[in-house]
């Protein structure tokens, strides 16, 4: 038996439905479900003829429900059949197609299993996730699959390191966390990872997180801040739709961009105390080094440029503003991609305006 996060309980023959409506954004956890269910069921050498896969876009329902009537093959008394729906033109159905799937349901098959995952941004009103409400609850049981948050996440990680023969100190688990985001399948990932970096230790620490996943910090804080130094719009936006896409944590995409600002308001107010430039560029940009030597001079010549284009007015009003958005984000459902998407436009515009502005000043004292 297989322990289900979305069922909450162990796996058991007994208990099973006949289908399992999964729609929403995680569906990791559909997927791991449909894994576990075939764990239980089929052996690995059935699994070819036993778990059949199905997309809307290539098949129709009329096809799906008359191969789930049919008796499975002699491999196995089980059959699961896999449903995956996309938002779009193929989640809508016919009046015969309901007919169909209604006629079904009033006599499932014993041995089938259909799992219907429904991916995107799916609400509990959508007419498919409606049609499937109303069949009857002793067949259909219908899972909401929304991105899991904090306590939730941190389960689900427990119960995956539990399966490995690991452990994770809550420390370790929100630095992950941060680094990482709440997708689920790059979580995973990362955790293989570092089962295997602690080998036969049993507890995973902070210090492990930071040594396996720093690449990702680093990735994500160079490609950042590089963009926010040449206040470059559009690249800002195709780096922080991949950074989303890819399951960057919100939290972590604001810390850094926060932290590039705090800089420029901590060289601003170390210029005050007449510290030599290069020290406090080696203070804050330790990772550029002199030895790189047009990297180091590009790099040198953009920071202490923006630190000298704001006043220490803007950097303290976009500093709150990043807060402001920070605390909506904690609080809140409003999409944290989407506020933070406003908020480079507007200092983009700010400084190129700025920019503009000194060249014209340039150009008439020439």
């Amino acid at each position: 038996m297989a322990f289900s996060y979305l069922l909450g309980t162990d796996i058991c023959e007994g208990d099973l439905l006949p289908c399992y409506f999964f729609y929403g954004q995680e569906t990791y956890l559909a997927r791991q479900f449909v894994n576990q269910l075939g764990d239980t069921l089929i052996s690995p050498d059935a699994r070819a003829f036993n778990m059949e896969r199905f997309d809307l876009e290539s098949h129709r329902w009329a096809e799906i429900i008359d191969l789930a009537r049919t008796a499975p093959f002699f491999f196995s008394p089980w059959r699961i059949v896999v449903v995956e729906v996309s938002e779009g033109r193929e989640d809508k159905l016919t009046s015969l197609e309901e007919s169909i799937i209604k006629e079904y349901f009033l006599s499932p098959s014993q041995k089938t299993i259909l799992v219907v995952i429904f991916s995107g941004n799916i609400k509990k009103f959508h007419p498919l996730v409606k049609f499937f409400a109303s069949l009857p609850s002793d067949s259909v049981l219908l899972k909401d699959l929304k991105p899991l948050k904090e306590g939730g996440l941190s389960i689900w990680i427990d119960r995956k390191l539990e399966g490995l023969g690991k452990s994770a100190t809550p420390e370790a688990k929100k630095r992950l966390a941060e680094i990482v985001g709440n997708d689920l399948q790059r979580i995973d990932n990362e955790l293989e990872k570092l089962v295997t970096y602690v080998a036969d230790r049993r507890i995973i620490d902070l210090d492990d997180v930071d040594q396996v996943c720093d690449w990702v910090r680093t990735f994500v804080y160079w490609e950042l801040t590089d963009c926010l130094e040449r206040a470059d719009y559009d690249q800002t936006l195709v780096v922080l739709s991949r950074f989303f896409k890819e399951g960057v944590a919100a939290e972590y995409i604001l810390g850094i961009t926060a932290n590039f600002f705090r800089d420029l308001m901590l060289a601003k107010l170390w210029l005050k105390e007449n510290r030599d430039k290069k020290e406090i560029f080696a203070d804050l940009r330790p990772r550029v080094g002199v030895m790189f030597k047009d990297l180091y001079a590009r790099k040198f010549k953009e920071f202490f440029g923006l630190v000298e284009g704001f006043s220490e007015t803007d950097l303290s009003r976009t500093v709150d503003e990043l807060s402001n958005i920070d605390v909506l984000v904690k609080t809140s459902d409003a999409p944290a991609q989407v506020l933070l998407e406003r908020f480079i436009f507007a200092y983009c515009s700010r400084r190129n305006r700025h920019r503009e502005k000194k060249s014209l000043t340039w150009r008439e004292r020439g």
